[in-house]
């Protein structure tokens, strides 16, 4: 019997350690990879979020019935402004009482939250009421920065694990889209390119799996070059908008102008509310994805960036900055964790910035691509959430918590219009699959009290 137990636990052990050596990072946090392997790893960054980085400007510009030159100024100024505040998220600055940035590997952009309330405030008052609603609106985040610590005791880690899963969950429909060729595409759901999305899929996983060390970091960007060569020759690839566009461009202060009134900061609020719930969740997950004990102080100082970054940004003609999500999934994906590279893809967003040119050859990249690289980053950071949650005690409280929180954010993330119909700051705080989610998931944490139960079976 001993015999047995004892070859039990050897196997038991063997095989943890065969799964942390698996999972087991290339790059920590404080490492410094060489200067070539961080250049090229920023690269990938900016690669995976170039879609969101340019998503939110396009549709802000369209809004203000902008042309084609003013169209192009604000995806530069996006660029710069979530450049700039990567930065600072990923590096850190200022004294404990005002930390800014969270020190986490983090690309910066701009949320669909504010999309919603922008069309009215537009509408309104203008391209110079957006800015200035969202800057004045960006106050509450930087208050509610000093309000995390005592919040963060009702996400003990069925309520954390919750969140990142469902994080990765609800981008799985984002990654679907692009796979078929991206909303509104005349070709949506065409054989070529869900084909074209699988095979770049498989081109990463086998990368990722077999490449090692020296080539898994950059299977993500490998994949997309090929995928995009790959495009070239079926017409997918619009060169035309690369010989239209500028070689260099200066960014302007206060261009569009600004204007201050609370009643076009009021309607961004909520939007504001819902980034801090989901800016939360990103930092709980870069926690877990890069095994790093984070702080209550730290996630507060995330949080404090996206709020400064919502004053930046107005200044130099973009939006509102919030924490992108899609980038947490190359860490576990690429096994690079390291702050420097996420620092390096900031300035090389402020790079291409300044090169409209360049902007553009990526830019022009074909939805399909981007794609089968997101189904597999997204997939990470739900795996790294059921991770997570594999450490949980499954009581019968504890999977009431985890199965309305998953039904909700889902259903949200899979029926938005659902919710469209609540009262505005209700439907603002429901509009996002995550923070419905995650606020189901809080509600059930508070209410449902502990008790002496057994294991669910």
């Amino acid at each position: 019997m001993e015999t047995r137990l004892d070859e039990h636990v050897v196997e038991v052990t063997e095989s943890y350690t065969e799964q942390t050596a698996d999972t087991e990072l290339y790059y920590g946090v404080e490492d410094t990879p060489d200067l070539v392997t961080t250049t090229v790893l920023g690269f990938q960054n900016v690669i995976t979020a170039f879609g969101g980085l340019v998503a939110v400007p396009l549709i802000i510009a369209g809004m203000a019935g902008f042309g084609i030159a003013d169209t192009a100024y604000m995806v530069s100024a996006a660029l710069l402004v979530s450049g700039i505040v990567s930065i600072i998220q990923s590096k850190g600055f200022g004294p404990k009482f005002f930390r800014v940035g969270a020190g986490m590997p983090t690309i910066m952009g701009t949320d669909f939250a504010f999309v919603g309330p922008a069309a009215s405030v537009i509408a309104h008052g203008g391209i110079a009421a957006y800015f200035g609603g969202t800057m004045l609106a960006s106050l509450v985040e930087l208050v509610m920065s000093y309000f995390i610590k005592p919040v963060m005791k009702f996400f003990p880690p069925v309520v954390t694990g919750s969140v990142i899963s469902l994080m990765g969950m609800t981008l799985m429909s984002v990654a679907m889209e692009w796979a078929a060729g991206g909303v509104g595409a005349a070709d949506f759901g065409a054989a070529r390119n869900i084909f074209i999305a699988a095979l770049i899929f498989v081109i990463i996983a086998a990368i990722n799996h077999y490449g090692g060390k020296k080539f898994a970091p950059y299977s993500v960007l490998i994949g997309a070059v090929i995928g995009y060569i790959i495009c070239i020759p079926l017409g997918m690839v619009d060169f035309q908008q690369v010989n239209d566009a500028a070689w260099f461009a200066l960014p302007q202060l206060f261009k569009y102008g600004i204007t201050f009134r609370w009643e076009y900061a009021l309607p961004f609020v909520t939007g504001y509310l819902v980034t801090i719930i989901e800016t939360v969740g990103v930092m709980q997950t870069l926690g877990q994805v890069t095994k790093t004990d984070l702080t209550d102080e730290d996630i507060a100082a995330g949080v404090r960036a996206d709020g400064i970054g919502s004053i930046i940004g107005p200044i130099f003609g973009s939006g509102p900055s919030a924490t992108f999500s899609q980038n947490a999934g190359l860490i576990p994906m690429t096994k690079n964790a390291s702050r420097k590279v996420a620092i390096a893809a900031g300035f090389i967003m402020i790079a291409m910035s300044l090169l409209p040119k360049f902007a553009t050859l990526v830019s022009i990249m074909p939805m399909p691509v981007l794609g089968g690289a997101g189904l597999l980053m997204f997939g990470n950071v739900a795996a790294a959430g059921i991770q997570s949650l594999s450490r949980v005690k499954f009581t019968n409280r504890n999977m009431l918590i985890v199965a309305g929180s998953m039904a909700v954010g889902l259903g949200v993330a899979f029926r938005p219009e659902v919710t469209a119909g609540l009262p505005g700051f209700l439907s603002g705080l429901f509009s996002s699959g995550i923070s419905a989610g995650t606020i189901v998931a809080l509600t059930l944490n508070i209410l449902l009290k502990e008790k002496n139960e057994t294991v669910a079976e």
